[in-house]
């Protein structure tokens, strides 16, 4: 996963200490129910699609951008799910970030731009599951995030989750 040019410039200055950072994760539902996932590069694990905002970018496009940029599929953004903080992450470069994310539910804006999911340069393998058939190695993080749009989708009422 390519470090952003922004979080580059701040390393100069800050070494490989701590940044917090923000994130967003895009938890994408097909029409049929099933989920996007994909494969990630830096741990194998499959994942939702998840990345770092642009500085100035709003967190809903950049959602979108990021599910477009790694998997092809064009999405709407359709509701805020859950603001989480994860923990602190350290990278085999030495470098430590932690992200508050903010995770949306969102829909492909067509069949014809669903089934075009396909590879790109921050993924081993894209793939649709059904929710009942997720992979073995969907990571802990993403688990919790669907589990969120899940819930948004079957208990509206409930509104985006936040630590109570």
């Amino acid at each position: 996963m390519p470090i952003p040019p922004y979080v580059v410039a701040m390393r100069q200055h800050v070494g490989t200490a701590l940044l917090w950072l923000p994130g967003v994760t895009a938890v994408v539902l097909s029409d049929d129910g099933r989920v996007l996932l994909g494969r990630r590069v830096d741990t194998g694990e499959w994942a939702l699609v998840a990345g770092h905002l642009d500085p100035g970018e709003e967190p809903a496009v950049g959602a979108a951008r990021e599910v477009l940029e790694e998997t092809g599929v064009e999405v709407s953004v359709d509701q805020l799910v859950a603001v989480l903080t994860t923990p602190p992450v350290t990278y085999p470069n030495g470098d430590v970030c932690q992200f508050v994310d903010l995770t949306f539910l969102c829909r492909p804006v067509s069949e014809a731009s669903a089934a075009g999911a396909h590879v790109a340069d921050e993924s081993l393998d894209v793939a649709w599951f059904a929710l009942d058939a997720l992979p073995a190695g969907l990571s802990d993080g993403s688990r919790v995030r669907l589990r969120h749009a899940v819930e948004a989708v079957t208990e509206p009422e409930r509104g985006p989750y936040f630590v109570r």
